[in-house]
């Protein structure tokens, strides 16, 4: 990650996750103006807005949707100031079945890493006086690959758009959203069905990403 994203790491060592859940903190790329560098630190995932009073708020704020990012009080500050990158080899996605709901691990195709379009946010606790640092991960439309397997797919950057969506470089409002209208190209990614493992958080292991029989989606 560090070495992908050219950016400077704030923690040592870190749980590798084959199955990355809200709560958590998970490593992500932000842009620091004073130092002019890109750092890769852990923030929790769920946003806490920093005028939330209970920081139980995170649990509806784990995802943002882009059609609302501009006028919703939760995202609209964050996404003028504070914007960040989520690194991610992958991600899962459930498909409705006439039964159930059948996982699948969705991953770049010829590249290590995704690199998710996030907000993030400072939020400190009244009574302690600790902050808090979170991130959501915005979703939009999916392609053609995704629409198969459900009708959202986390917005995805791909590198070009990385120094104006740090805030490495200006850029407007406008624009900004013009990054993040269009889904991440089909061709790019590949899908294939993985075990109900993977349901429950409890598991958190490498075989929950190996395919259930040879059936993937390209």
């Amino acid at each position: 990650m560090t070495r992908i994203f050219n950016a400077v790491p704030s923690f040592e060592d870190h749980v590798i996750r084959y199955n990355a859940a809200p709560t958590q903190m998970l490593p992500v790329v932000r842009y620091d103006p004073k130092a002019k560098v890109r750092t890769l630190d852990l923030l929790r995932w769920g946003l806490v807005p920093h005028w939330a009073k209970d920081p139980k708020i995170a649990n509806t704020l784990i995802n943002a949707r882009v059609e609302t990012l501009s006028v919703r009080p939760a995202f609209r500050q964050a996404l003028a100031d504070r914007r960040c990158l989520v690194p991610a080899p992958g991600f899962y996605e459930w498909k409705k079945t006439e039964s159930s709901k059948q996982p699948y691990c969705v991953a770049p195709r010829d590249t290590p890493l995704f690199a998710f379009a996030g907000l993030w946010e400072n939020w400190k606790n009244p009574v302690s006086g600790t902050w808090l640092r979170s991130f959501t991960i915005i979703t939009g439309k999916p392609n053609s690959l995704m629409a198969d397997i459900h009708n959202r797919m986390p917005v995805i950057l791909d590198e070009a758009s990385w120094p104006a969506w740090l805030g490495e470089v200006d850029a407007t409002l406008e624009q900004l959203q013009m990054m993040i209208v269009e889904p991440y190209p089909s061709q790019l990614m590949k899908a294939h069905p993985v075990s109900s493992r993977v349901n429950s958080v409890r598991n958190d292991d490498a075989d929950l990403i190996e395919s259930v029989d040879n059936s993937g989606i390209n």
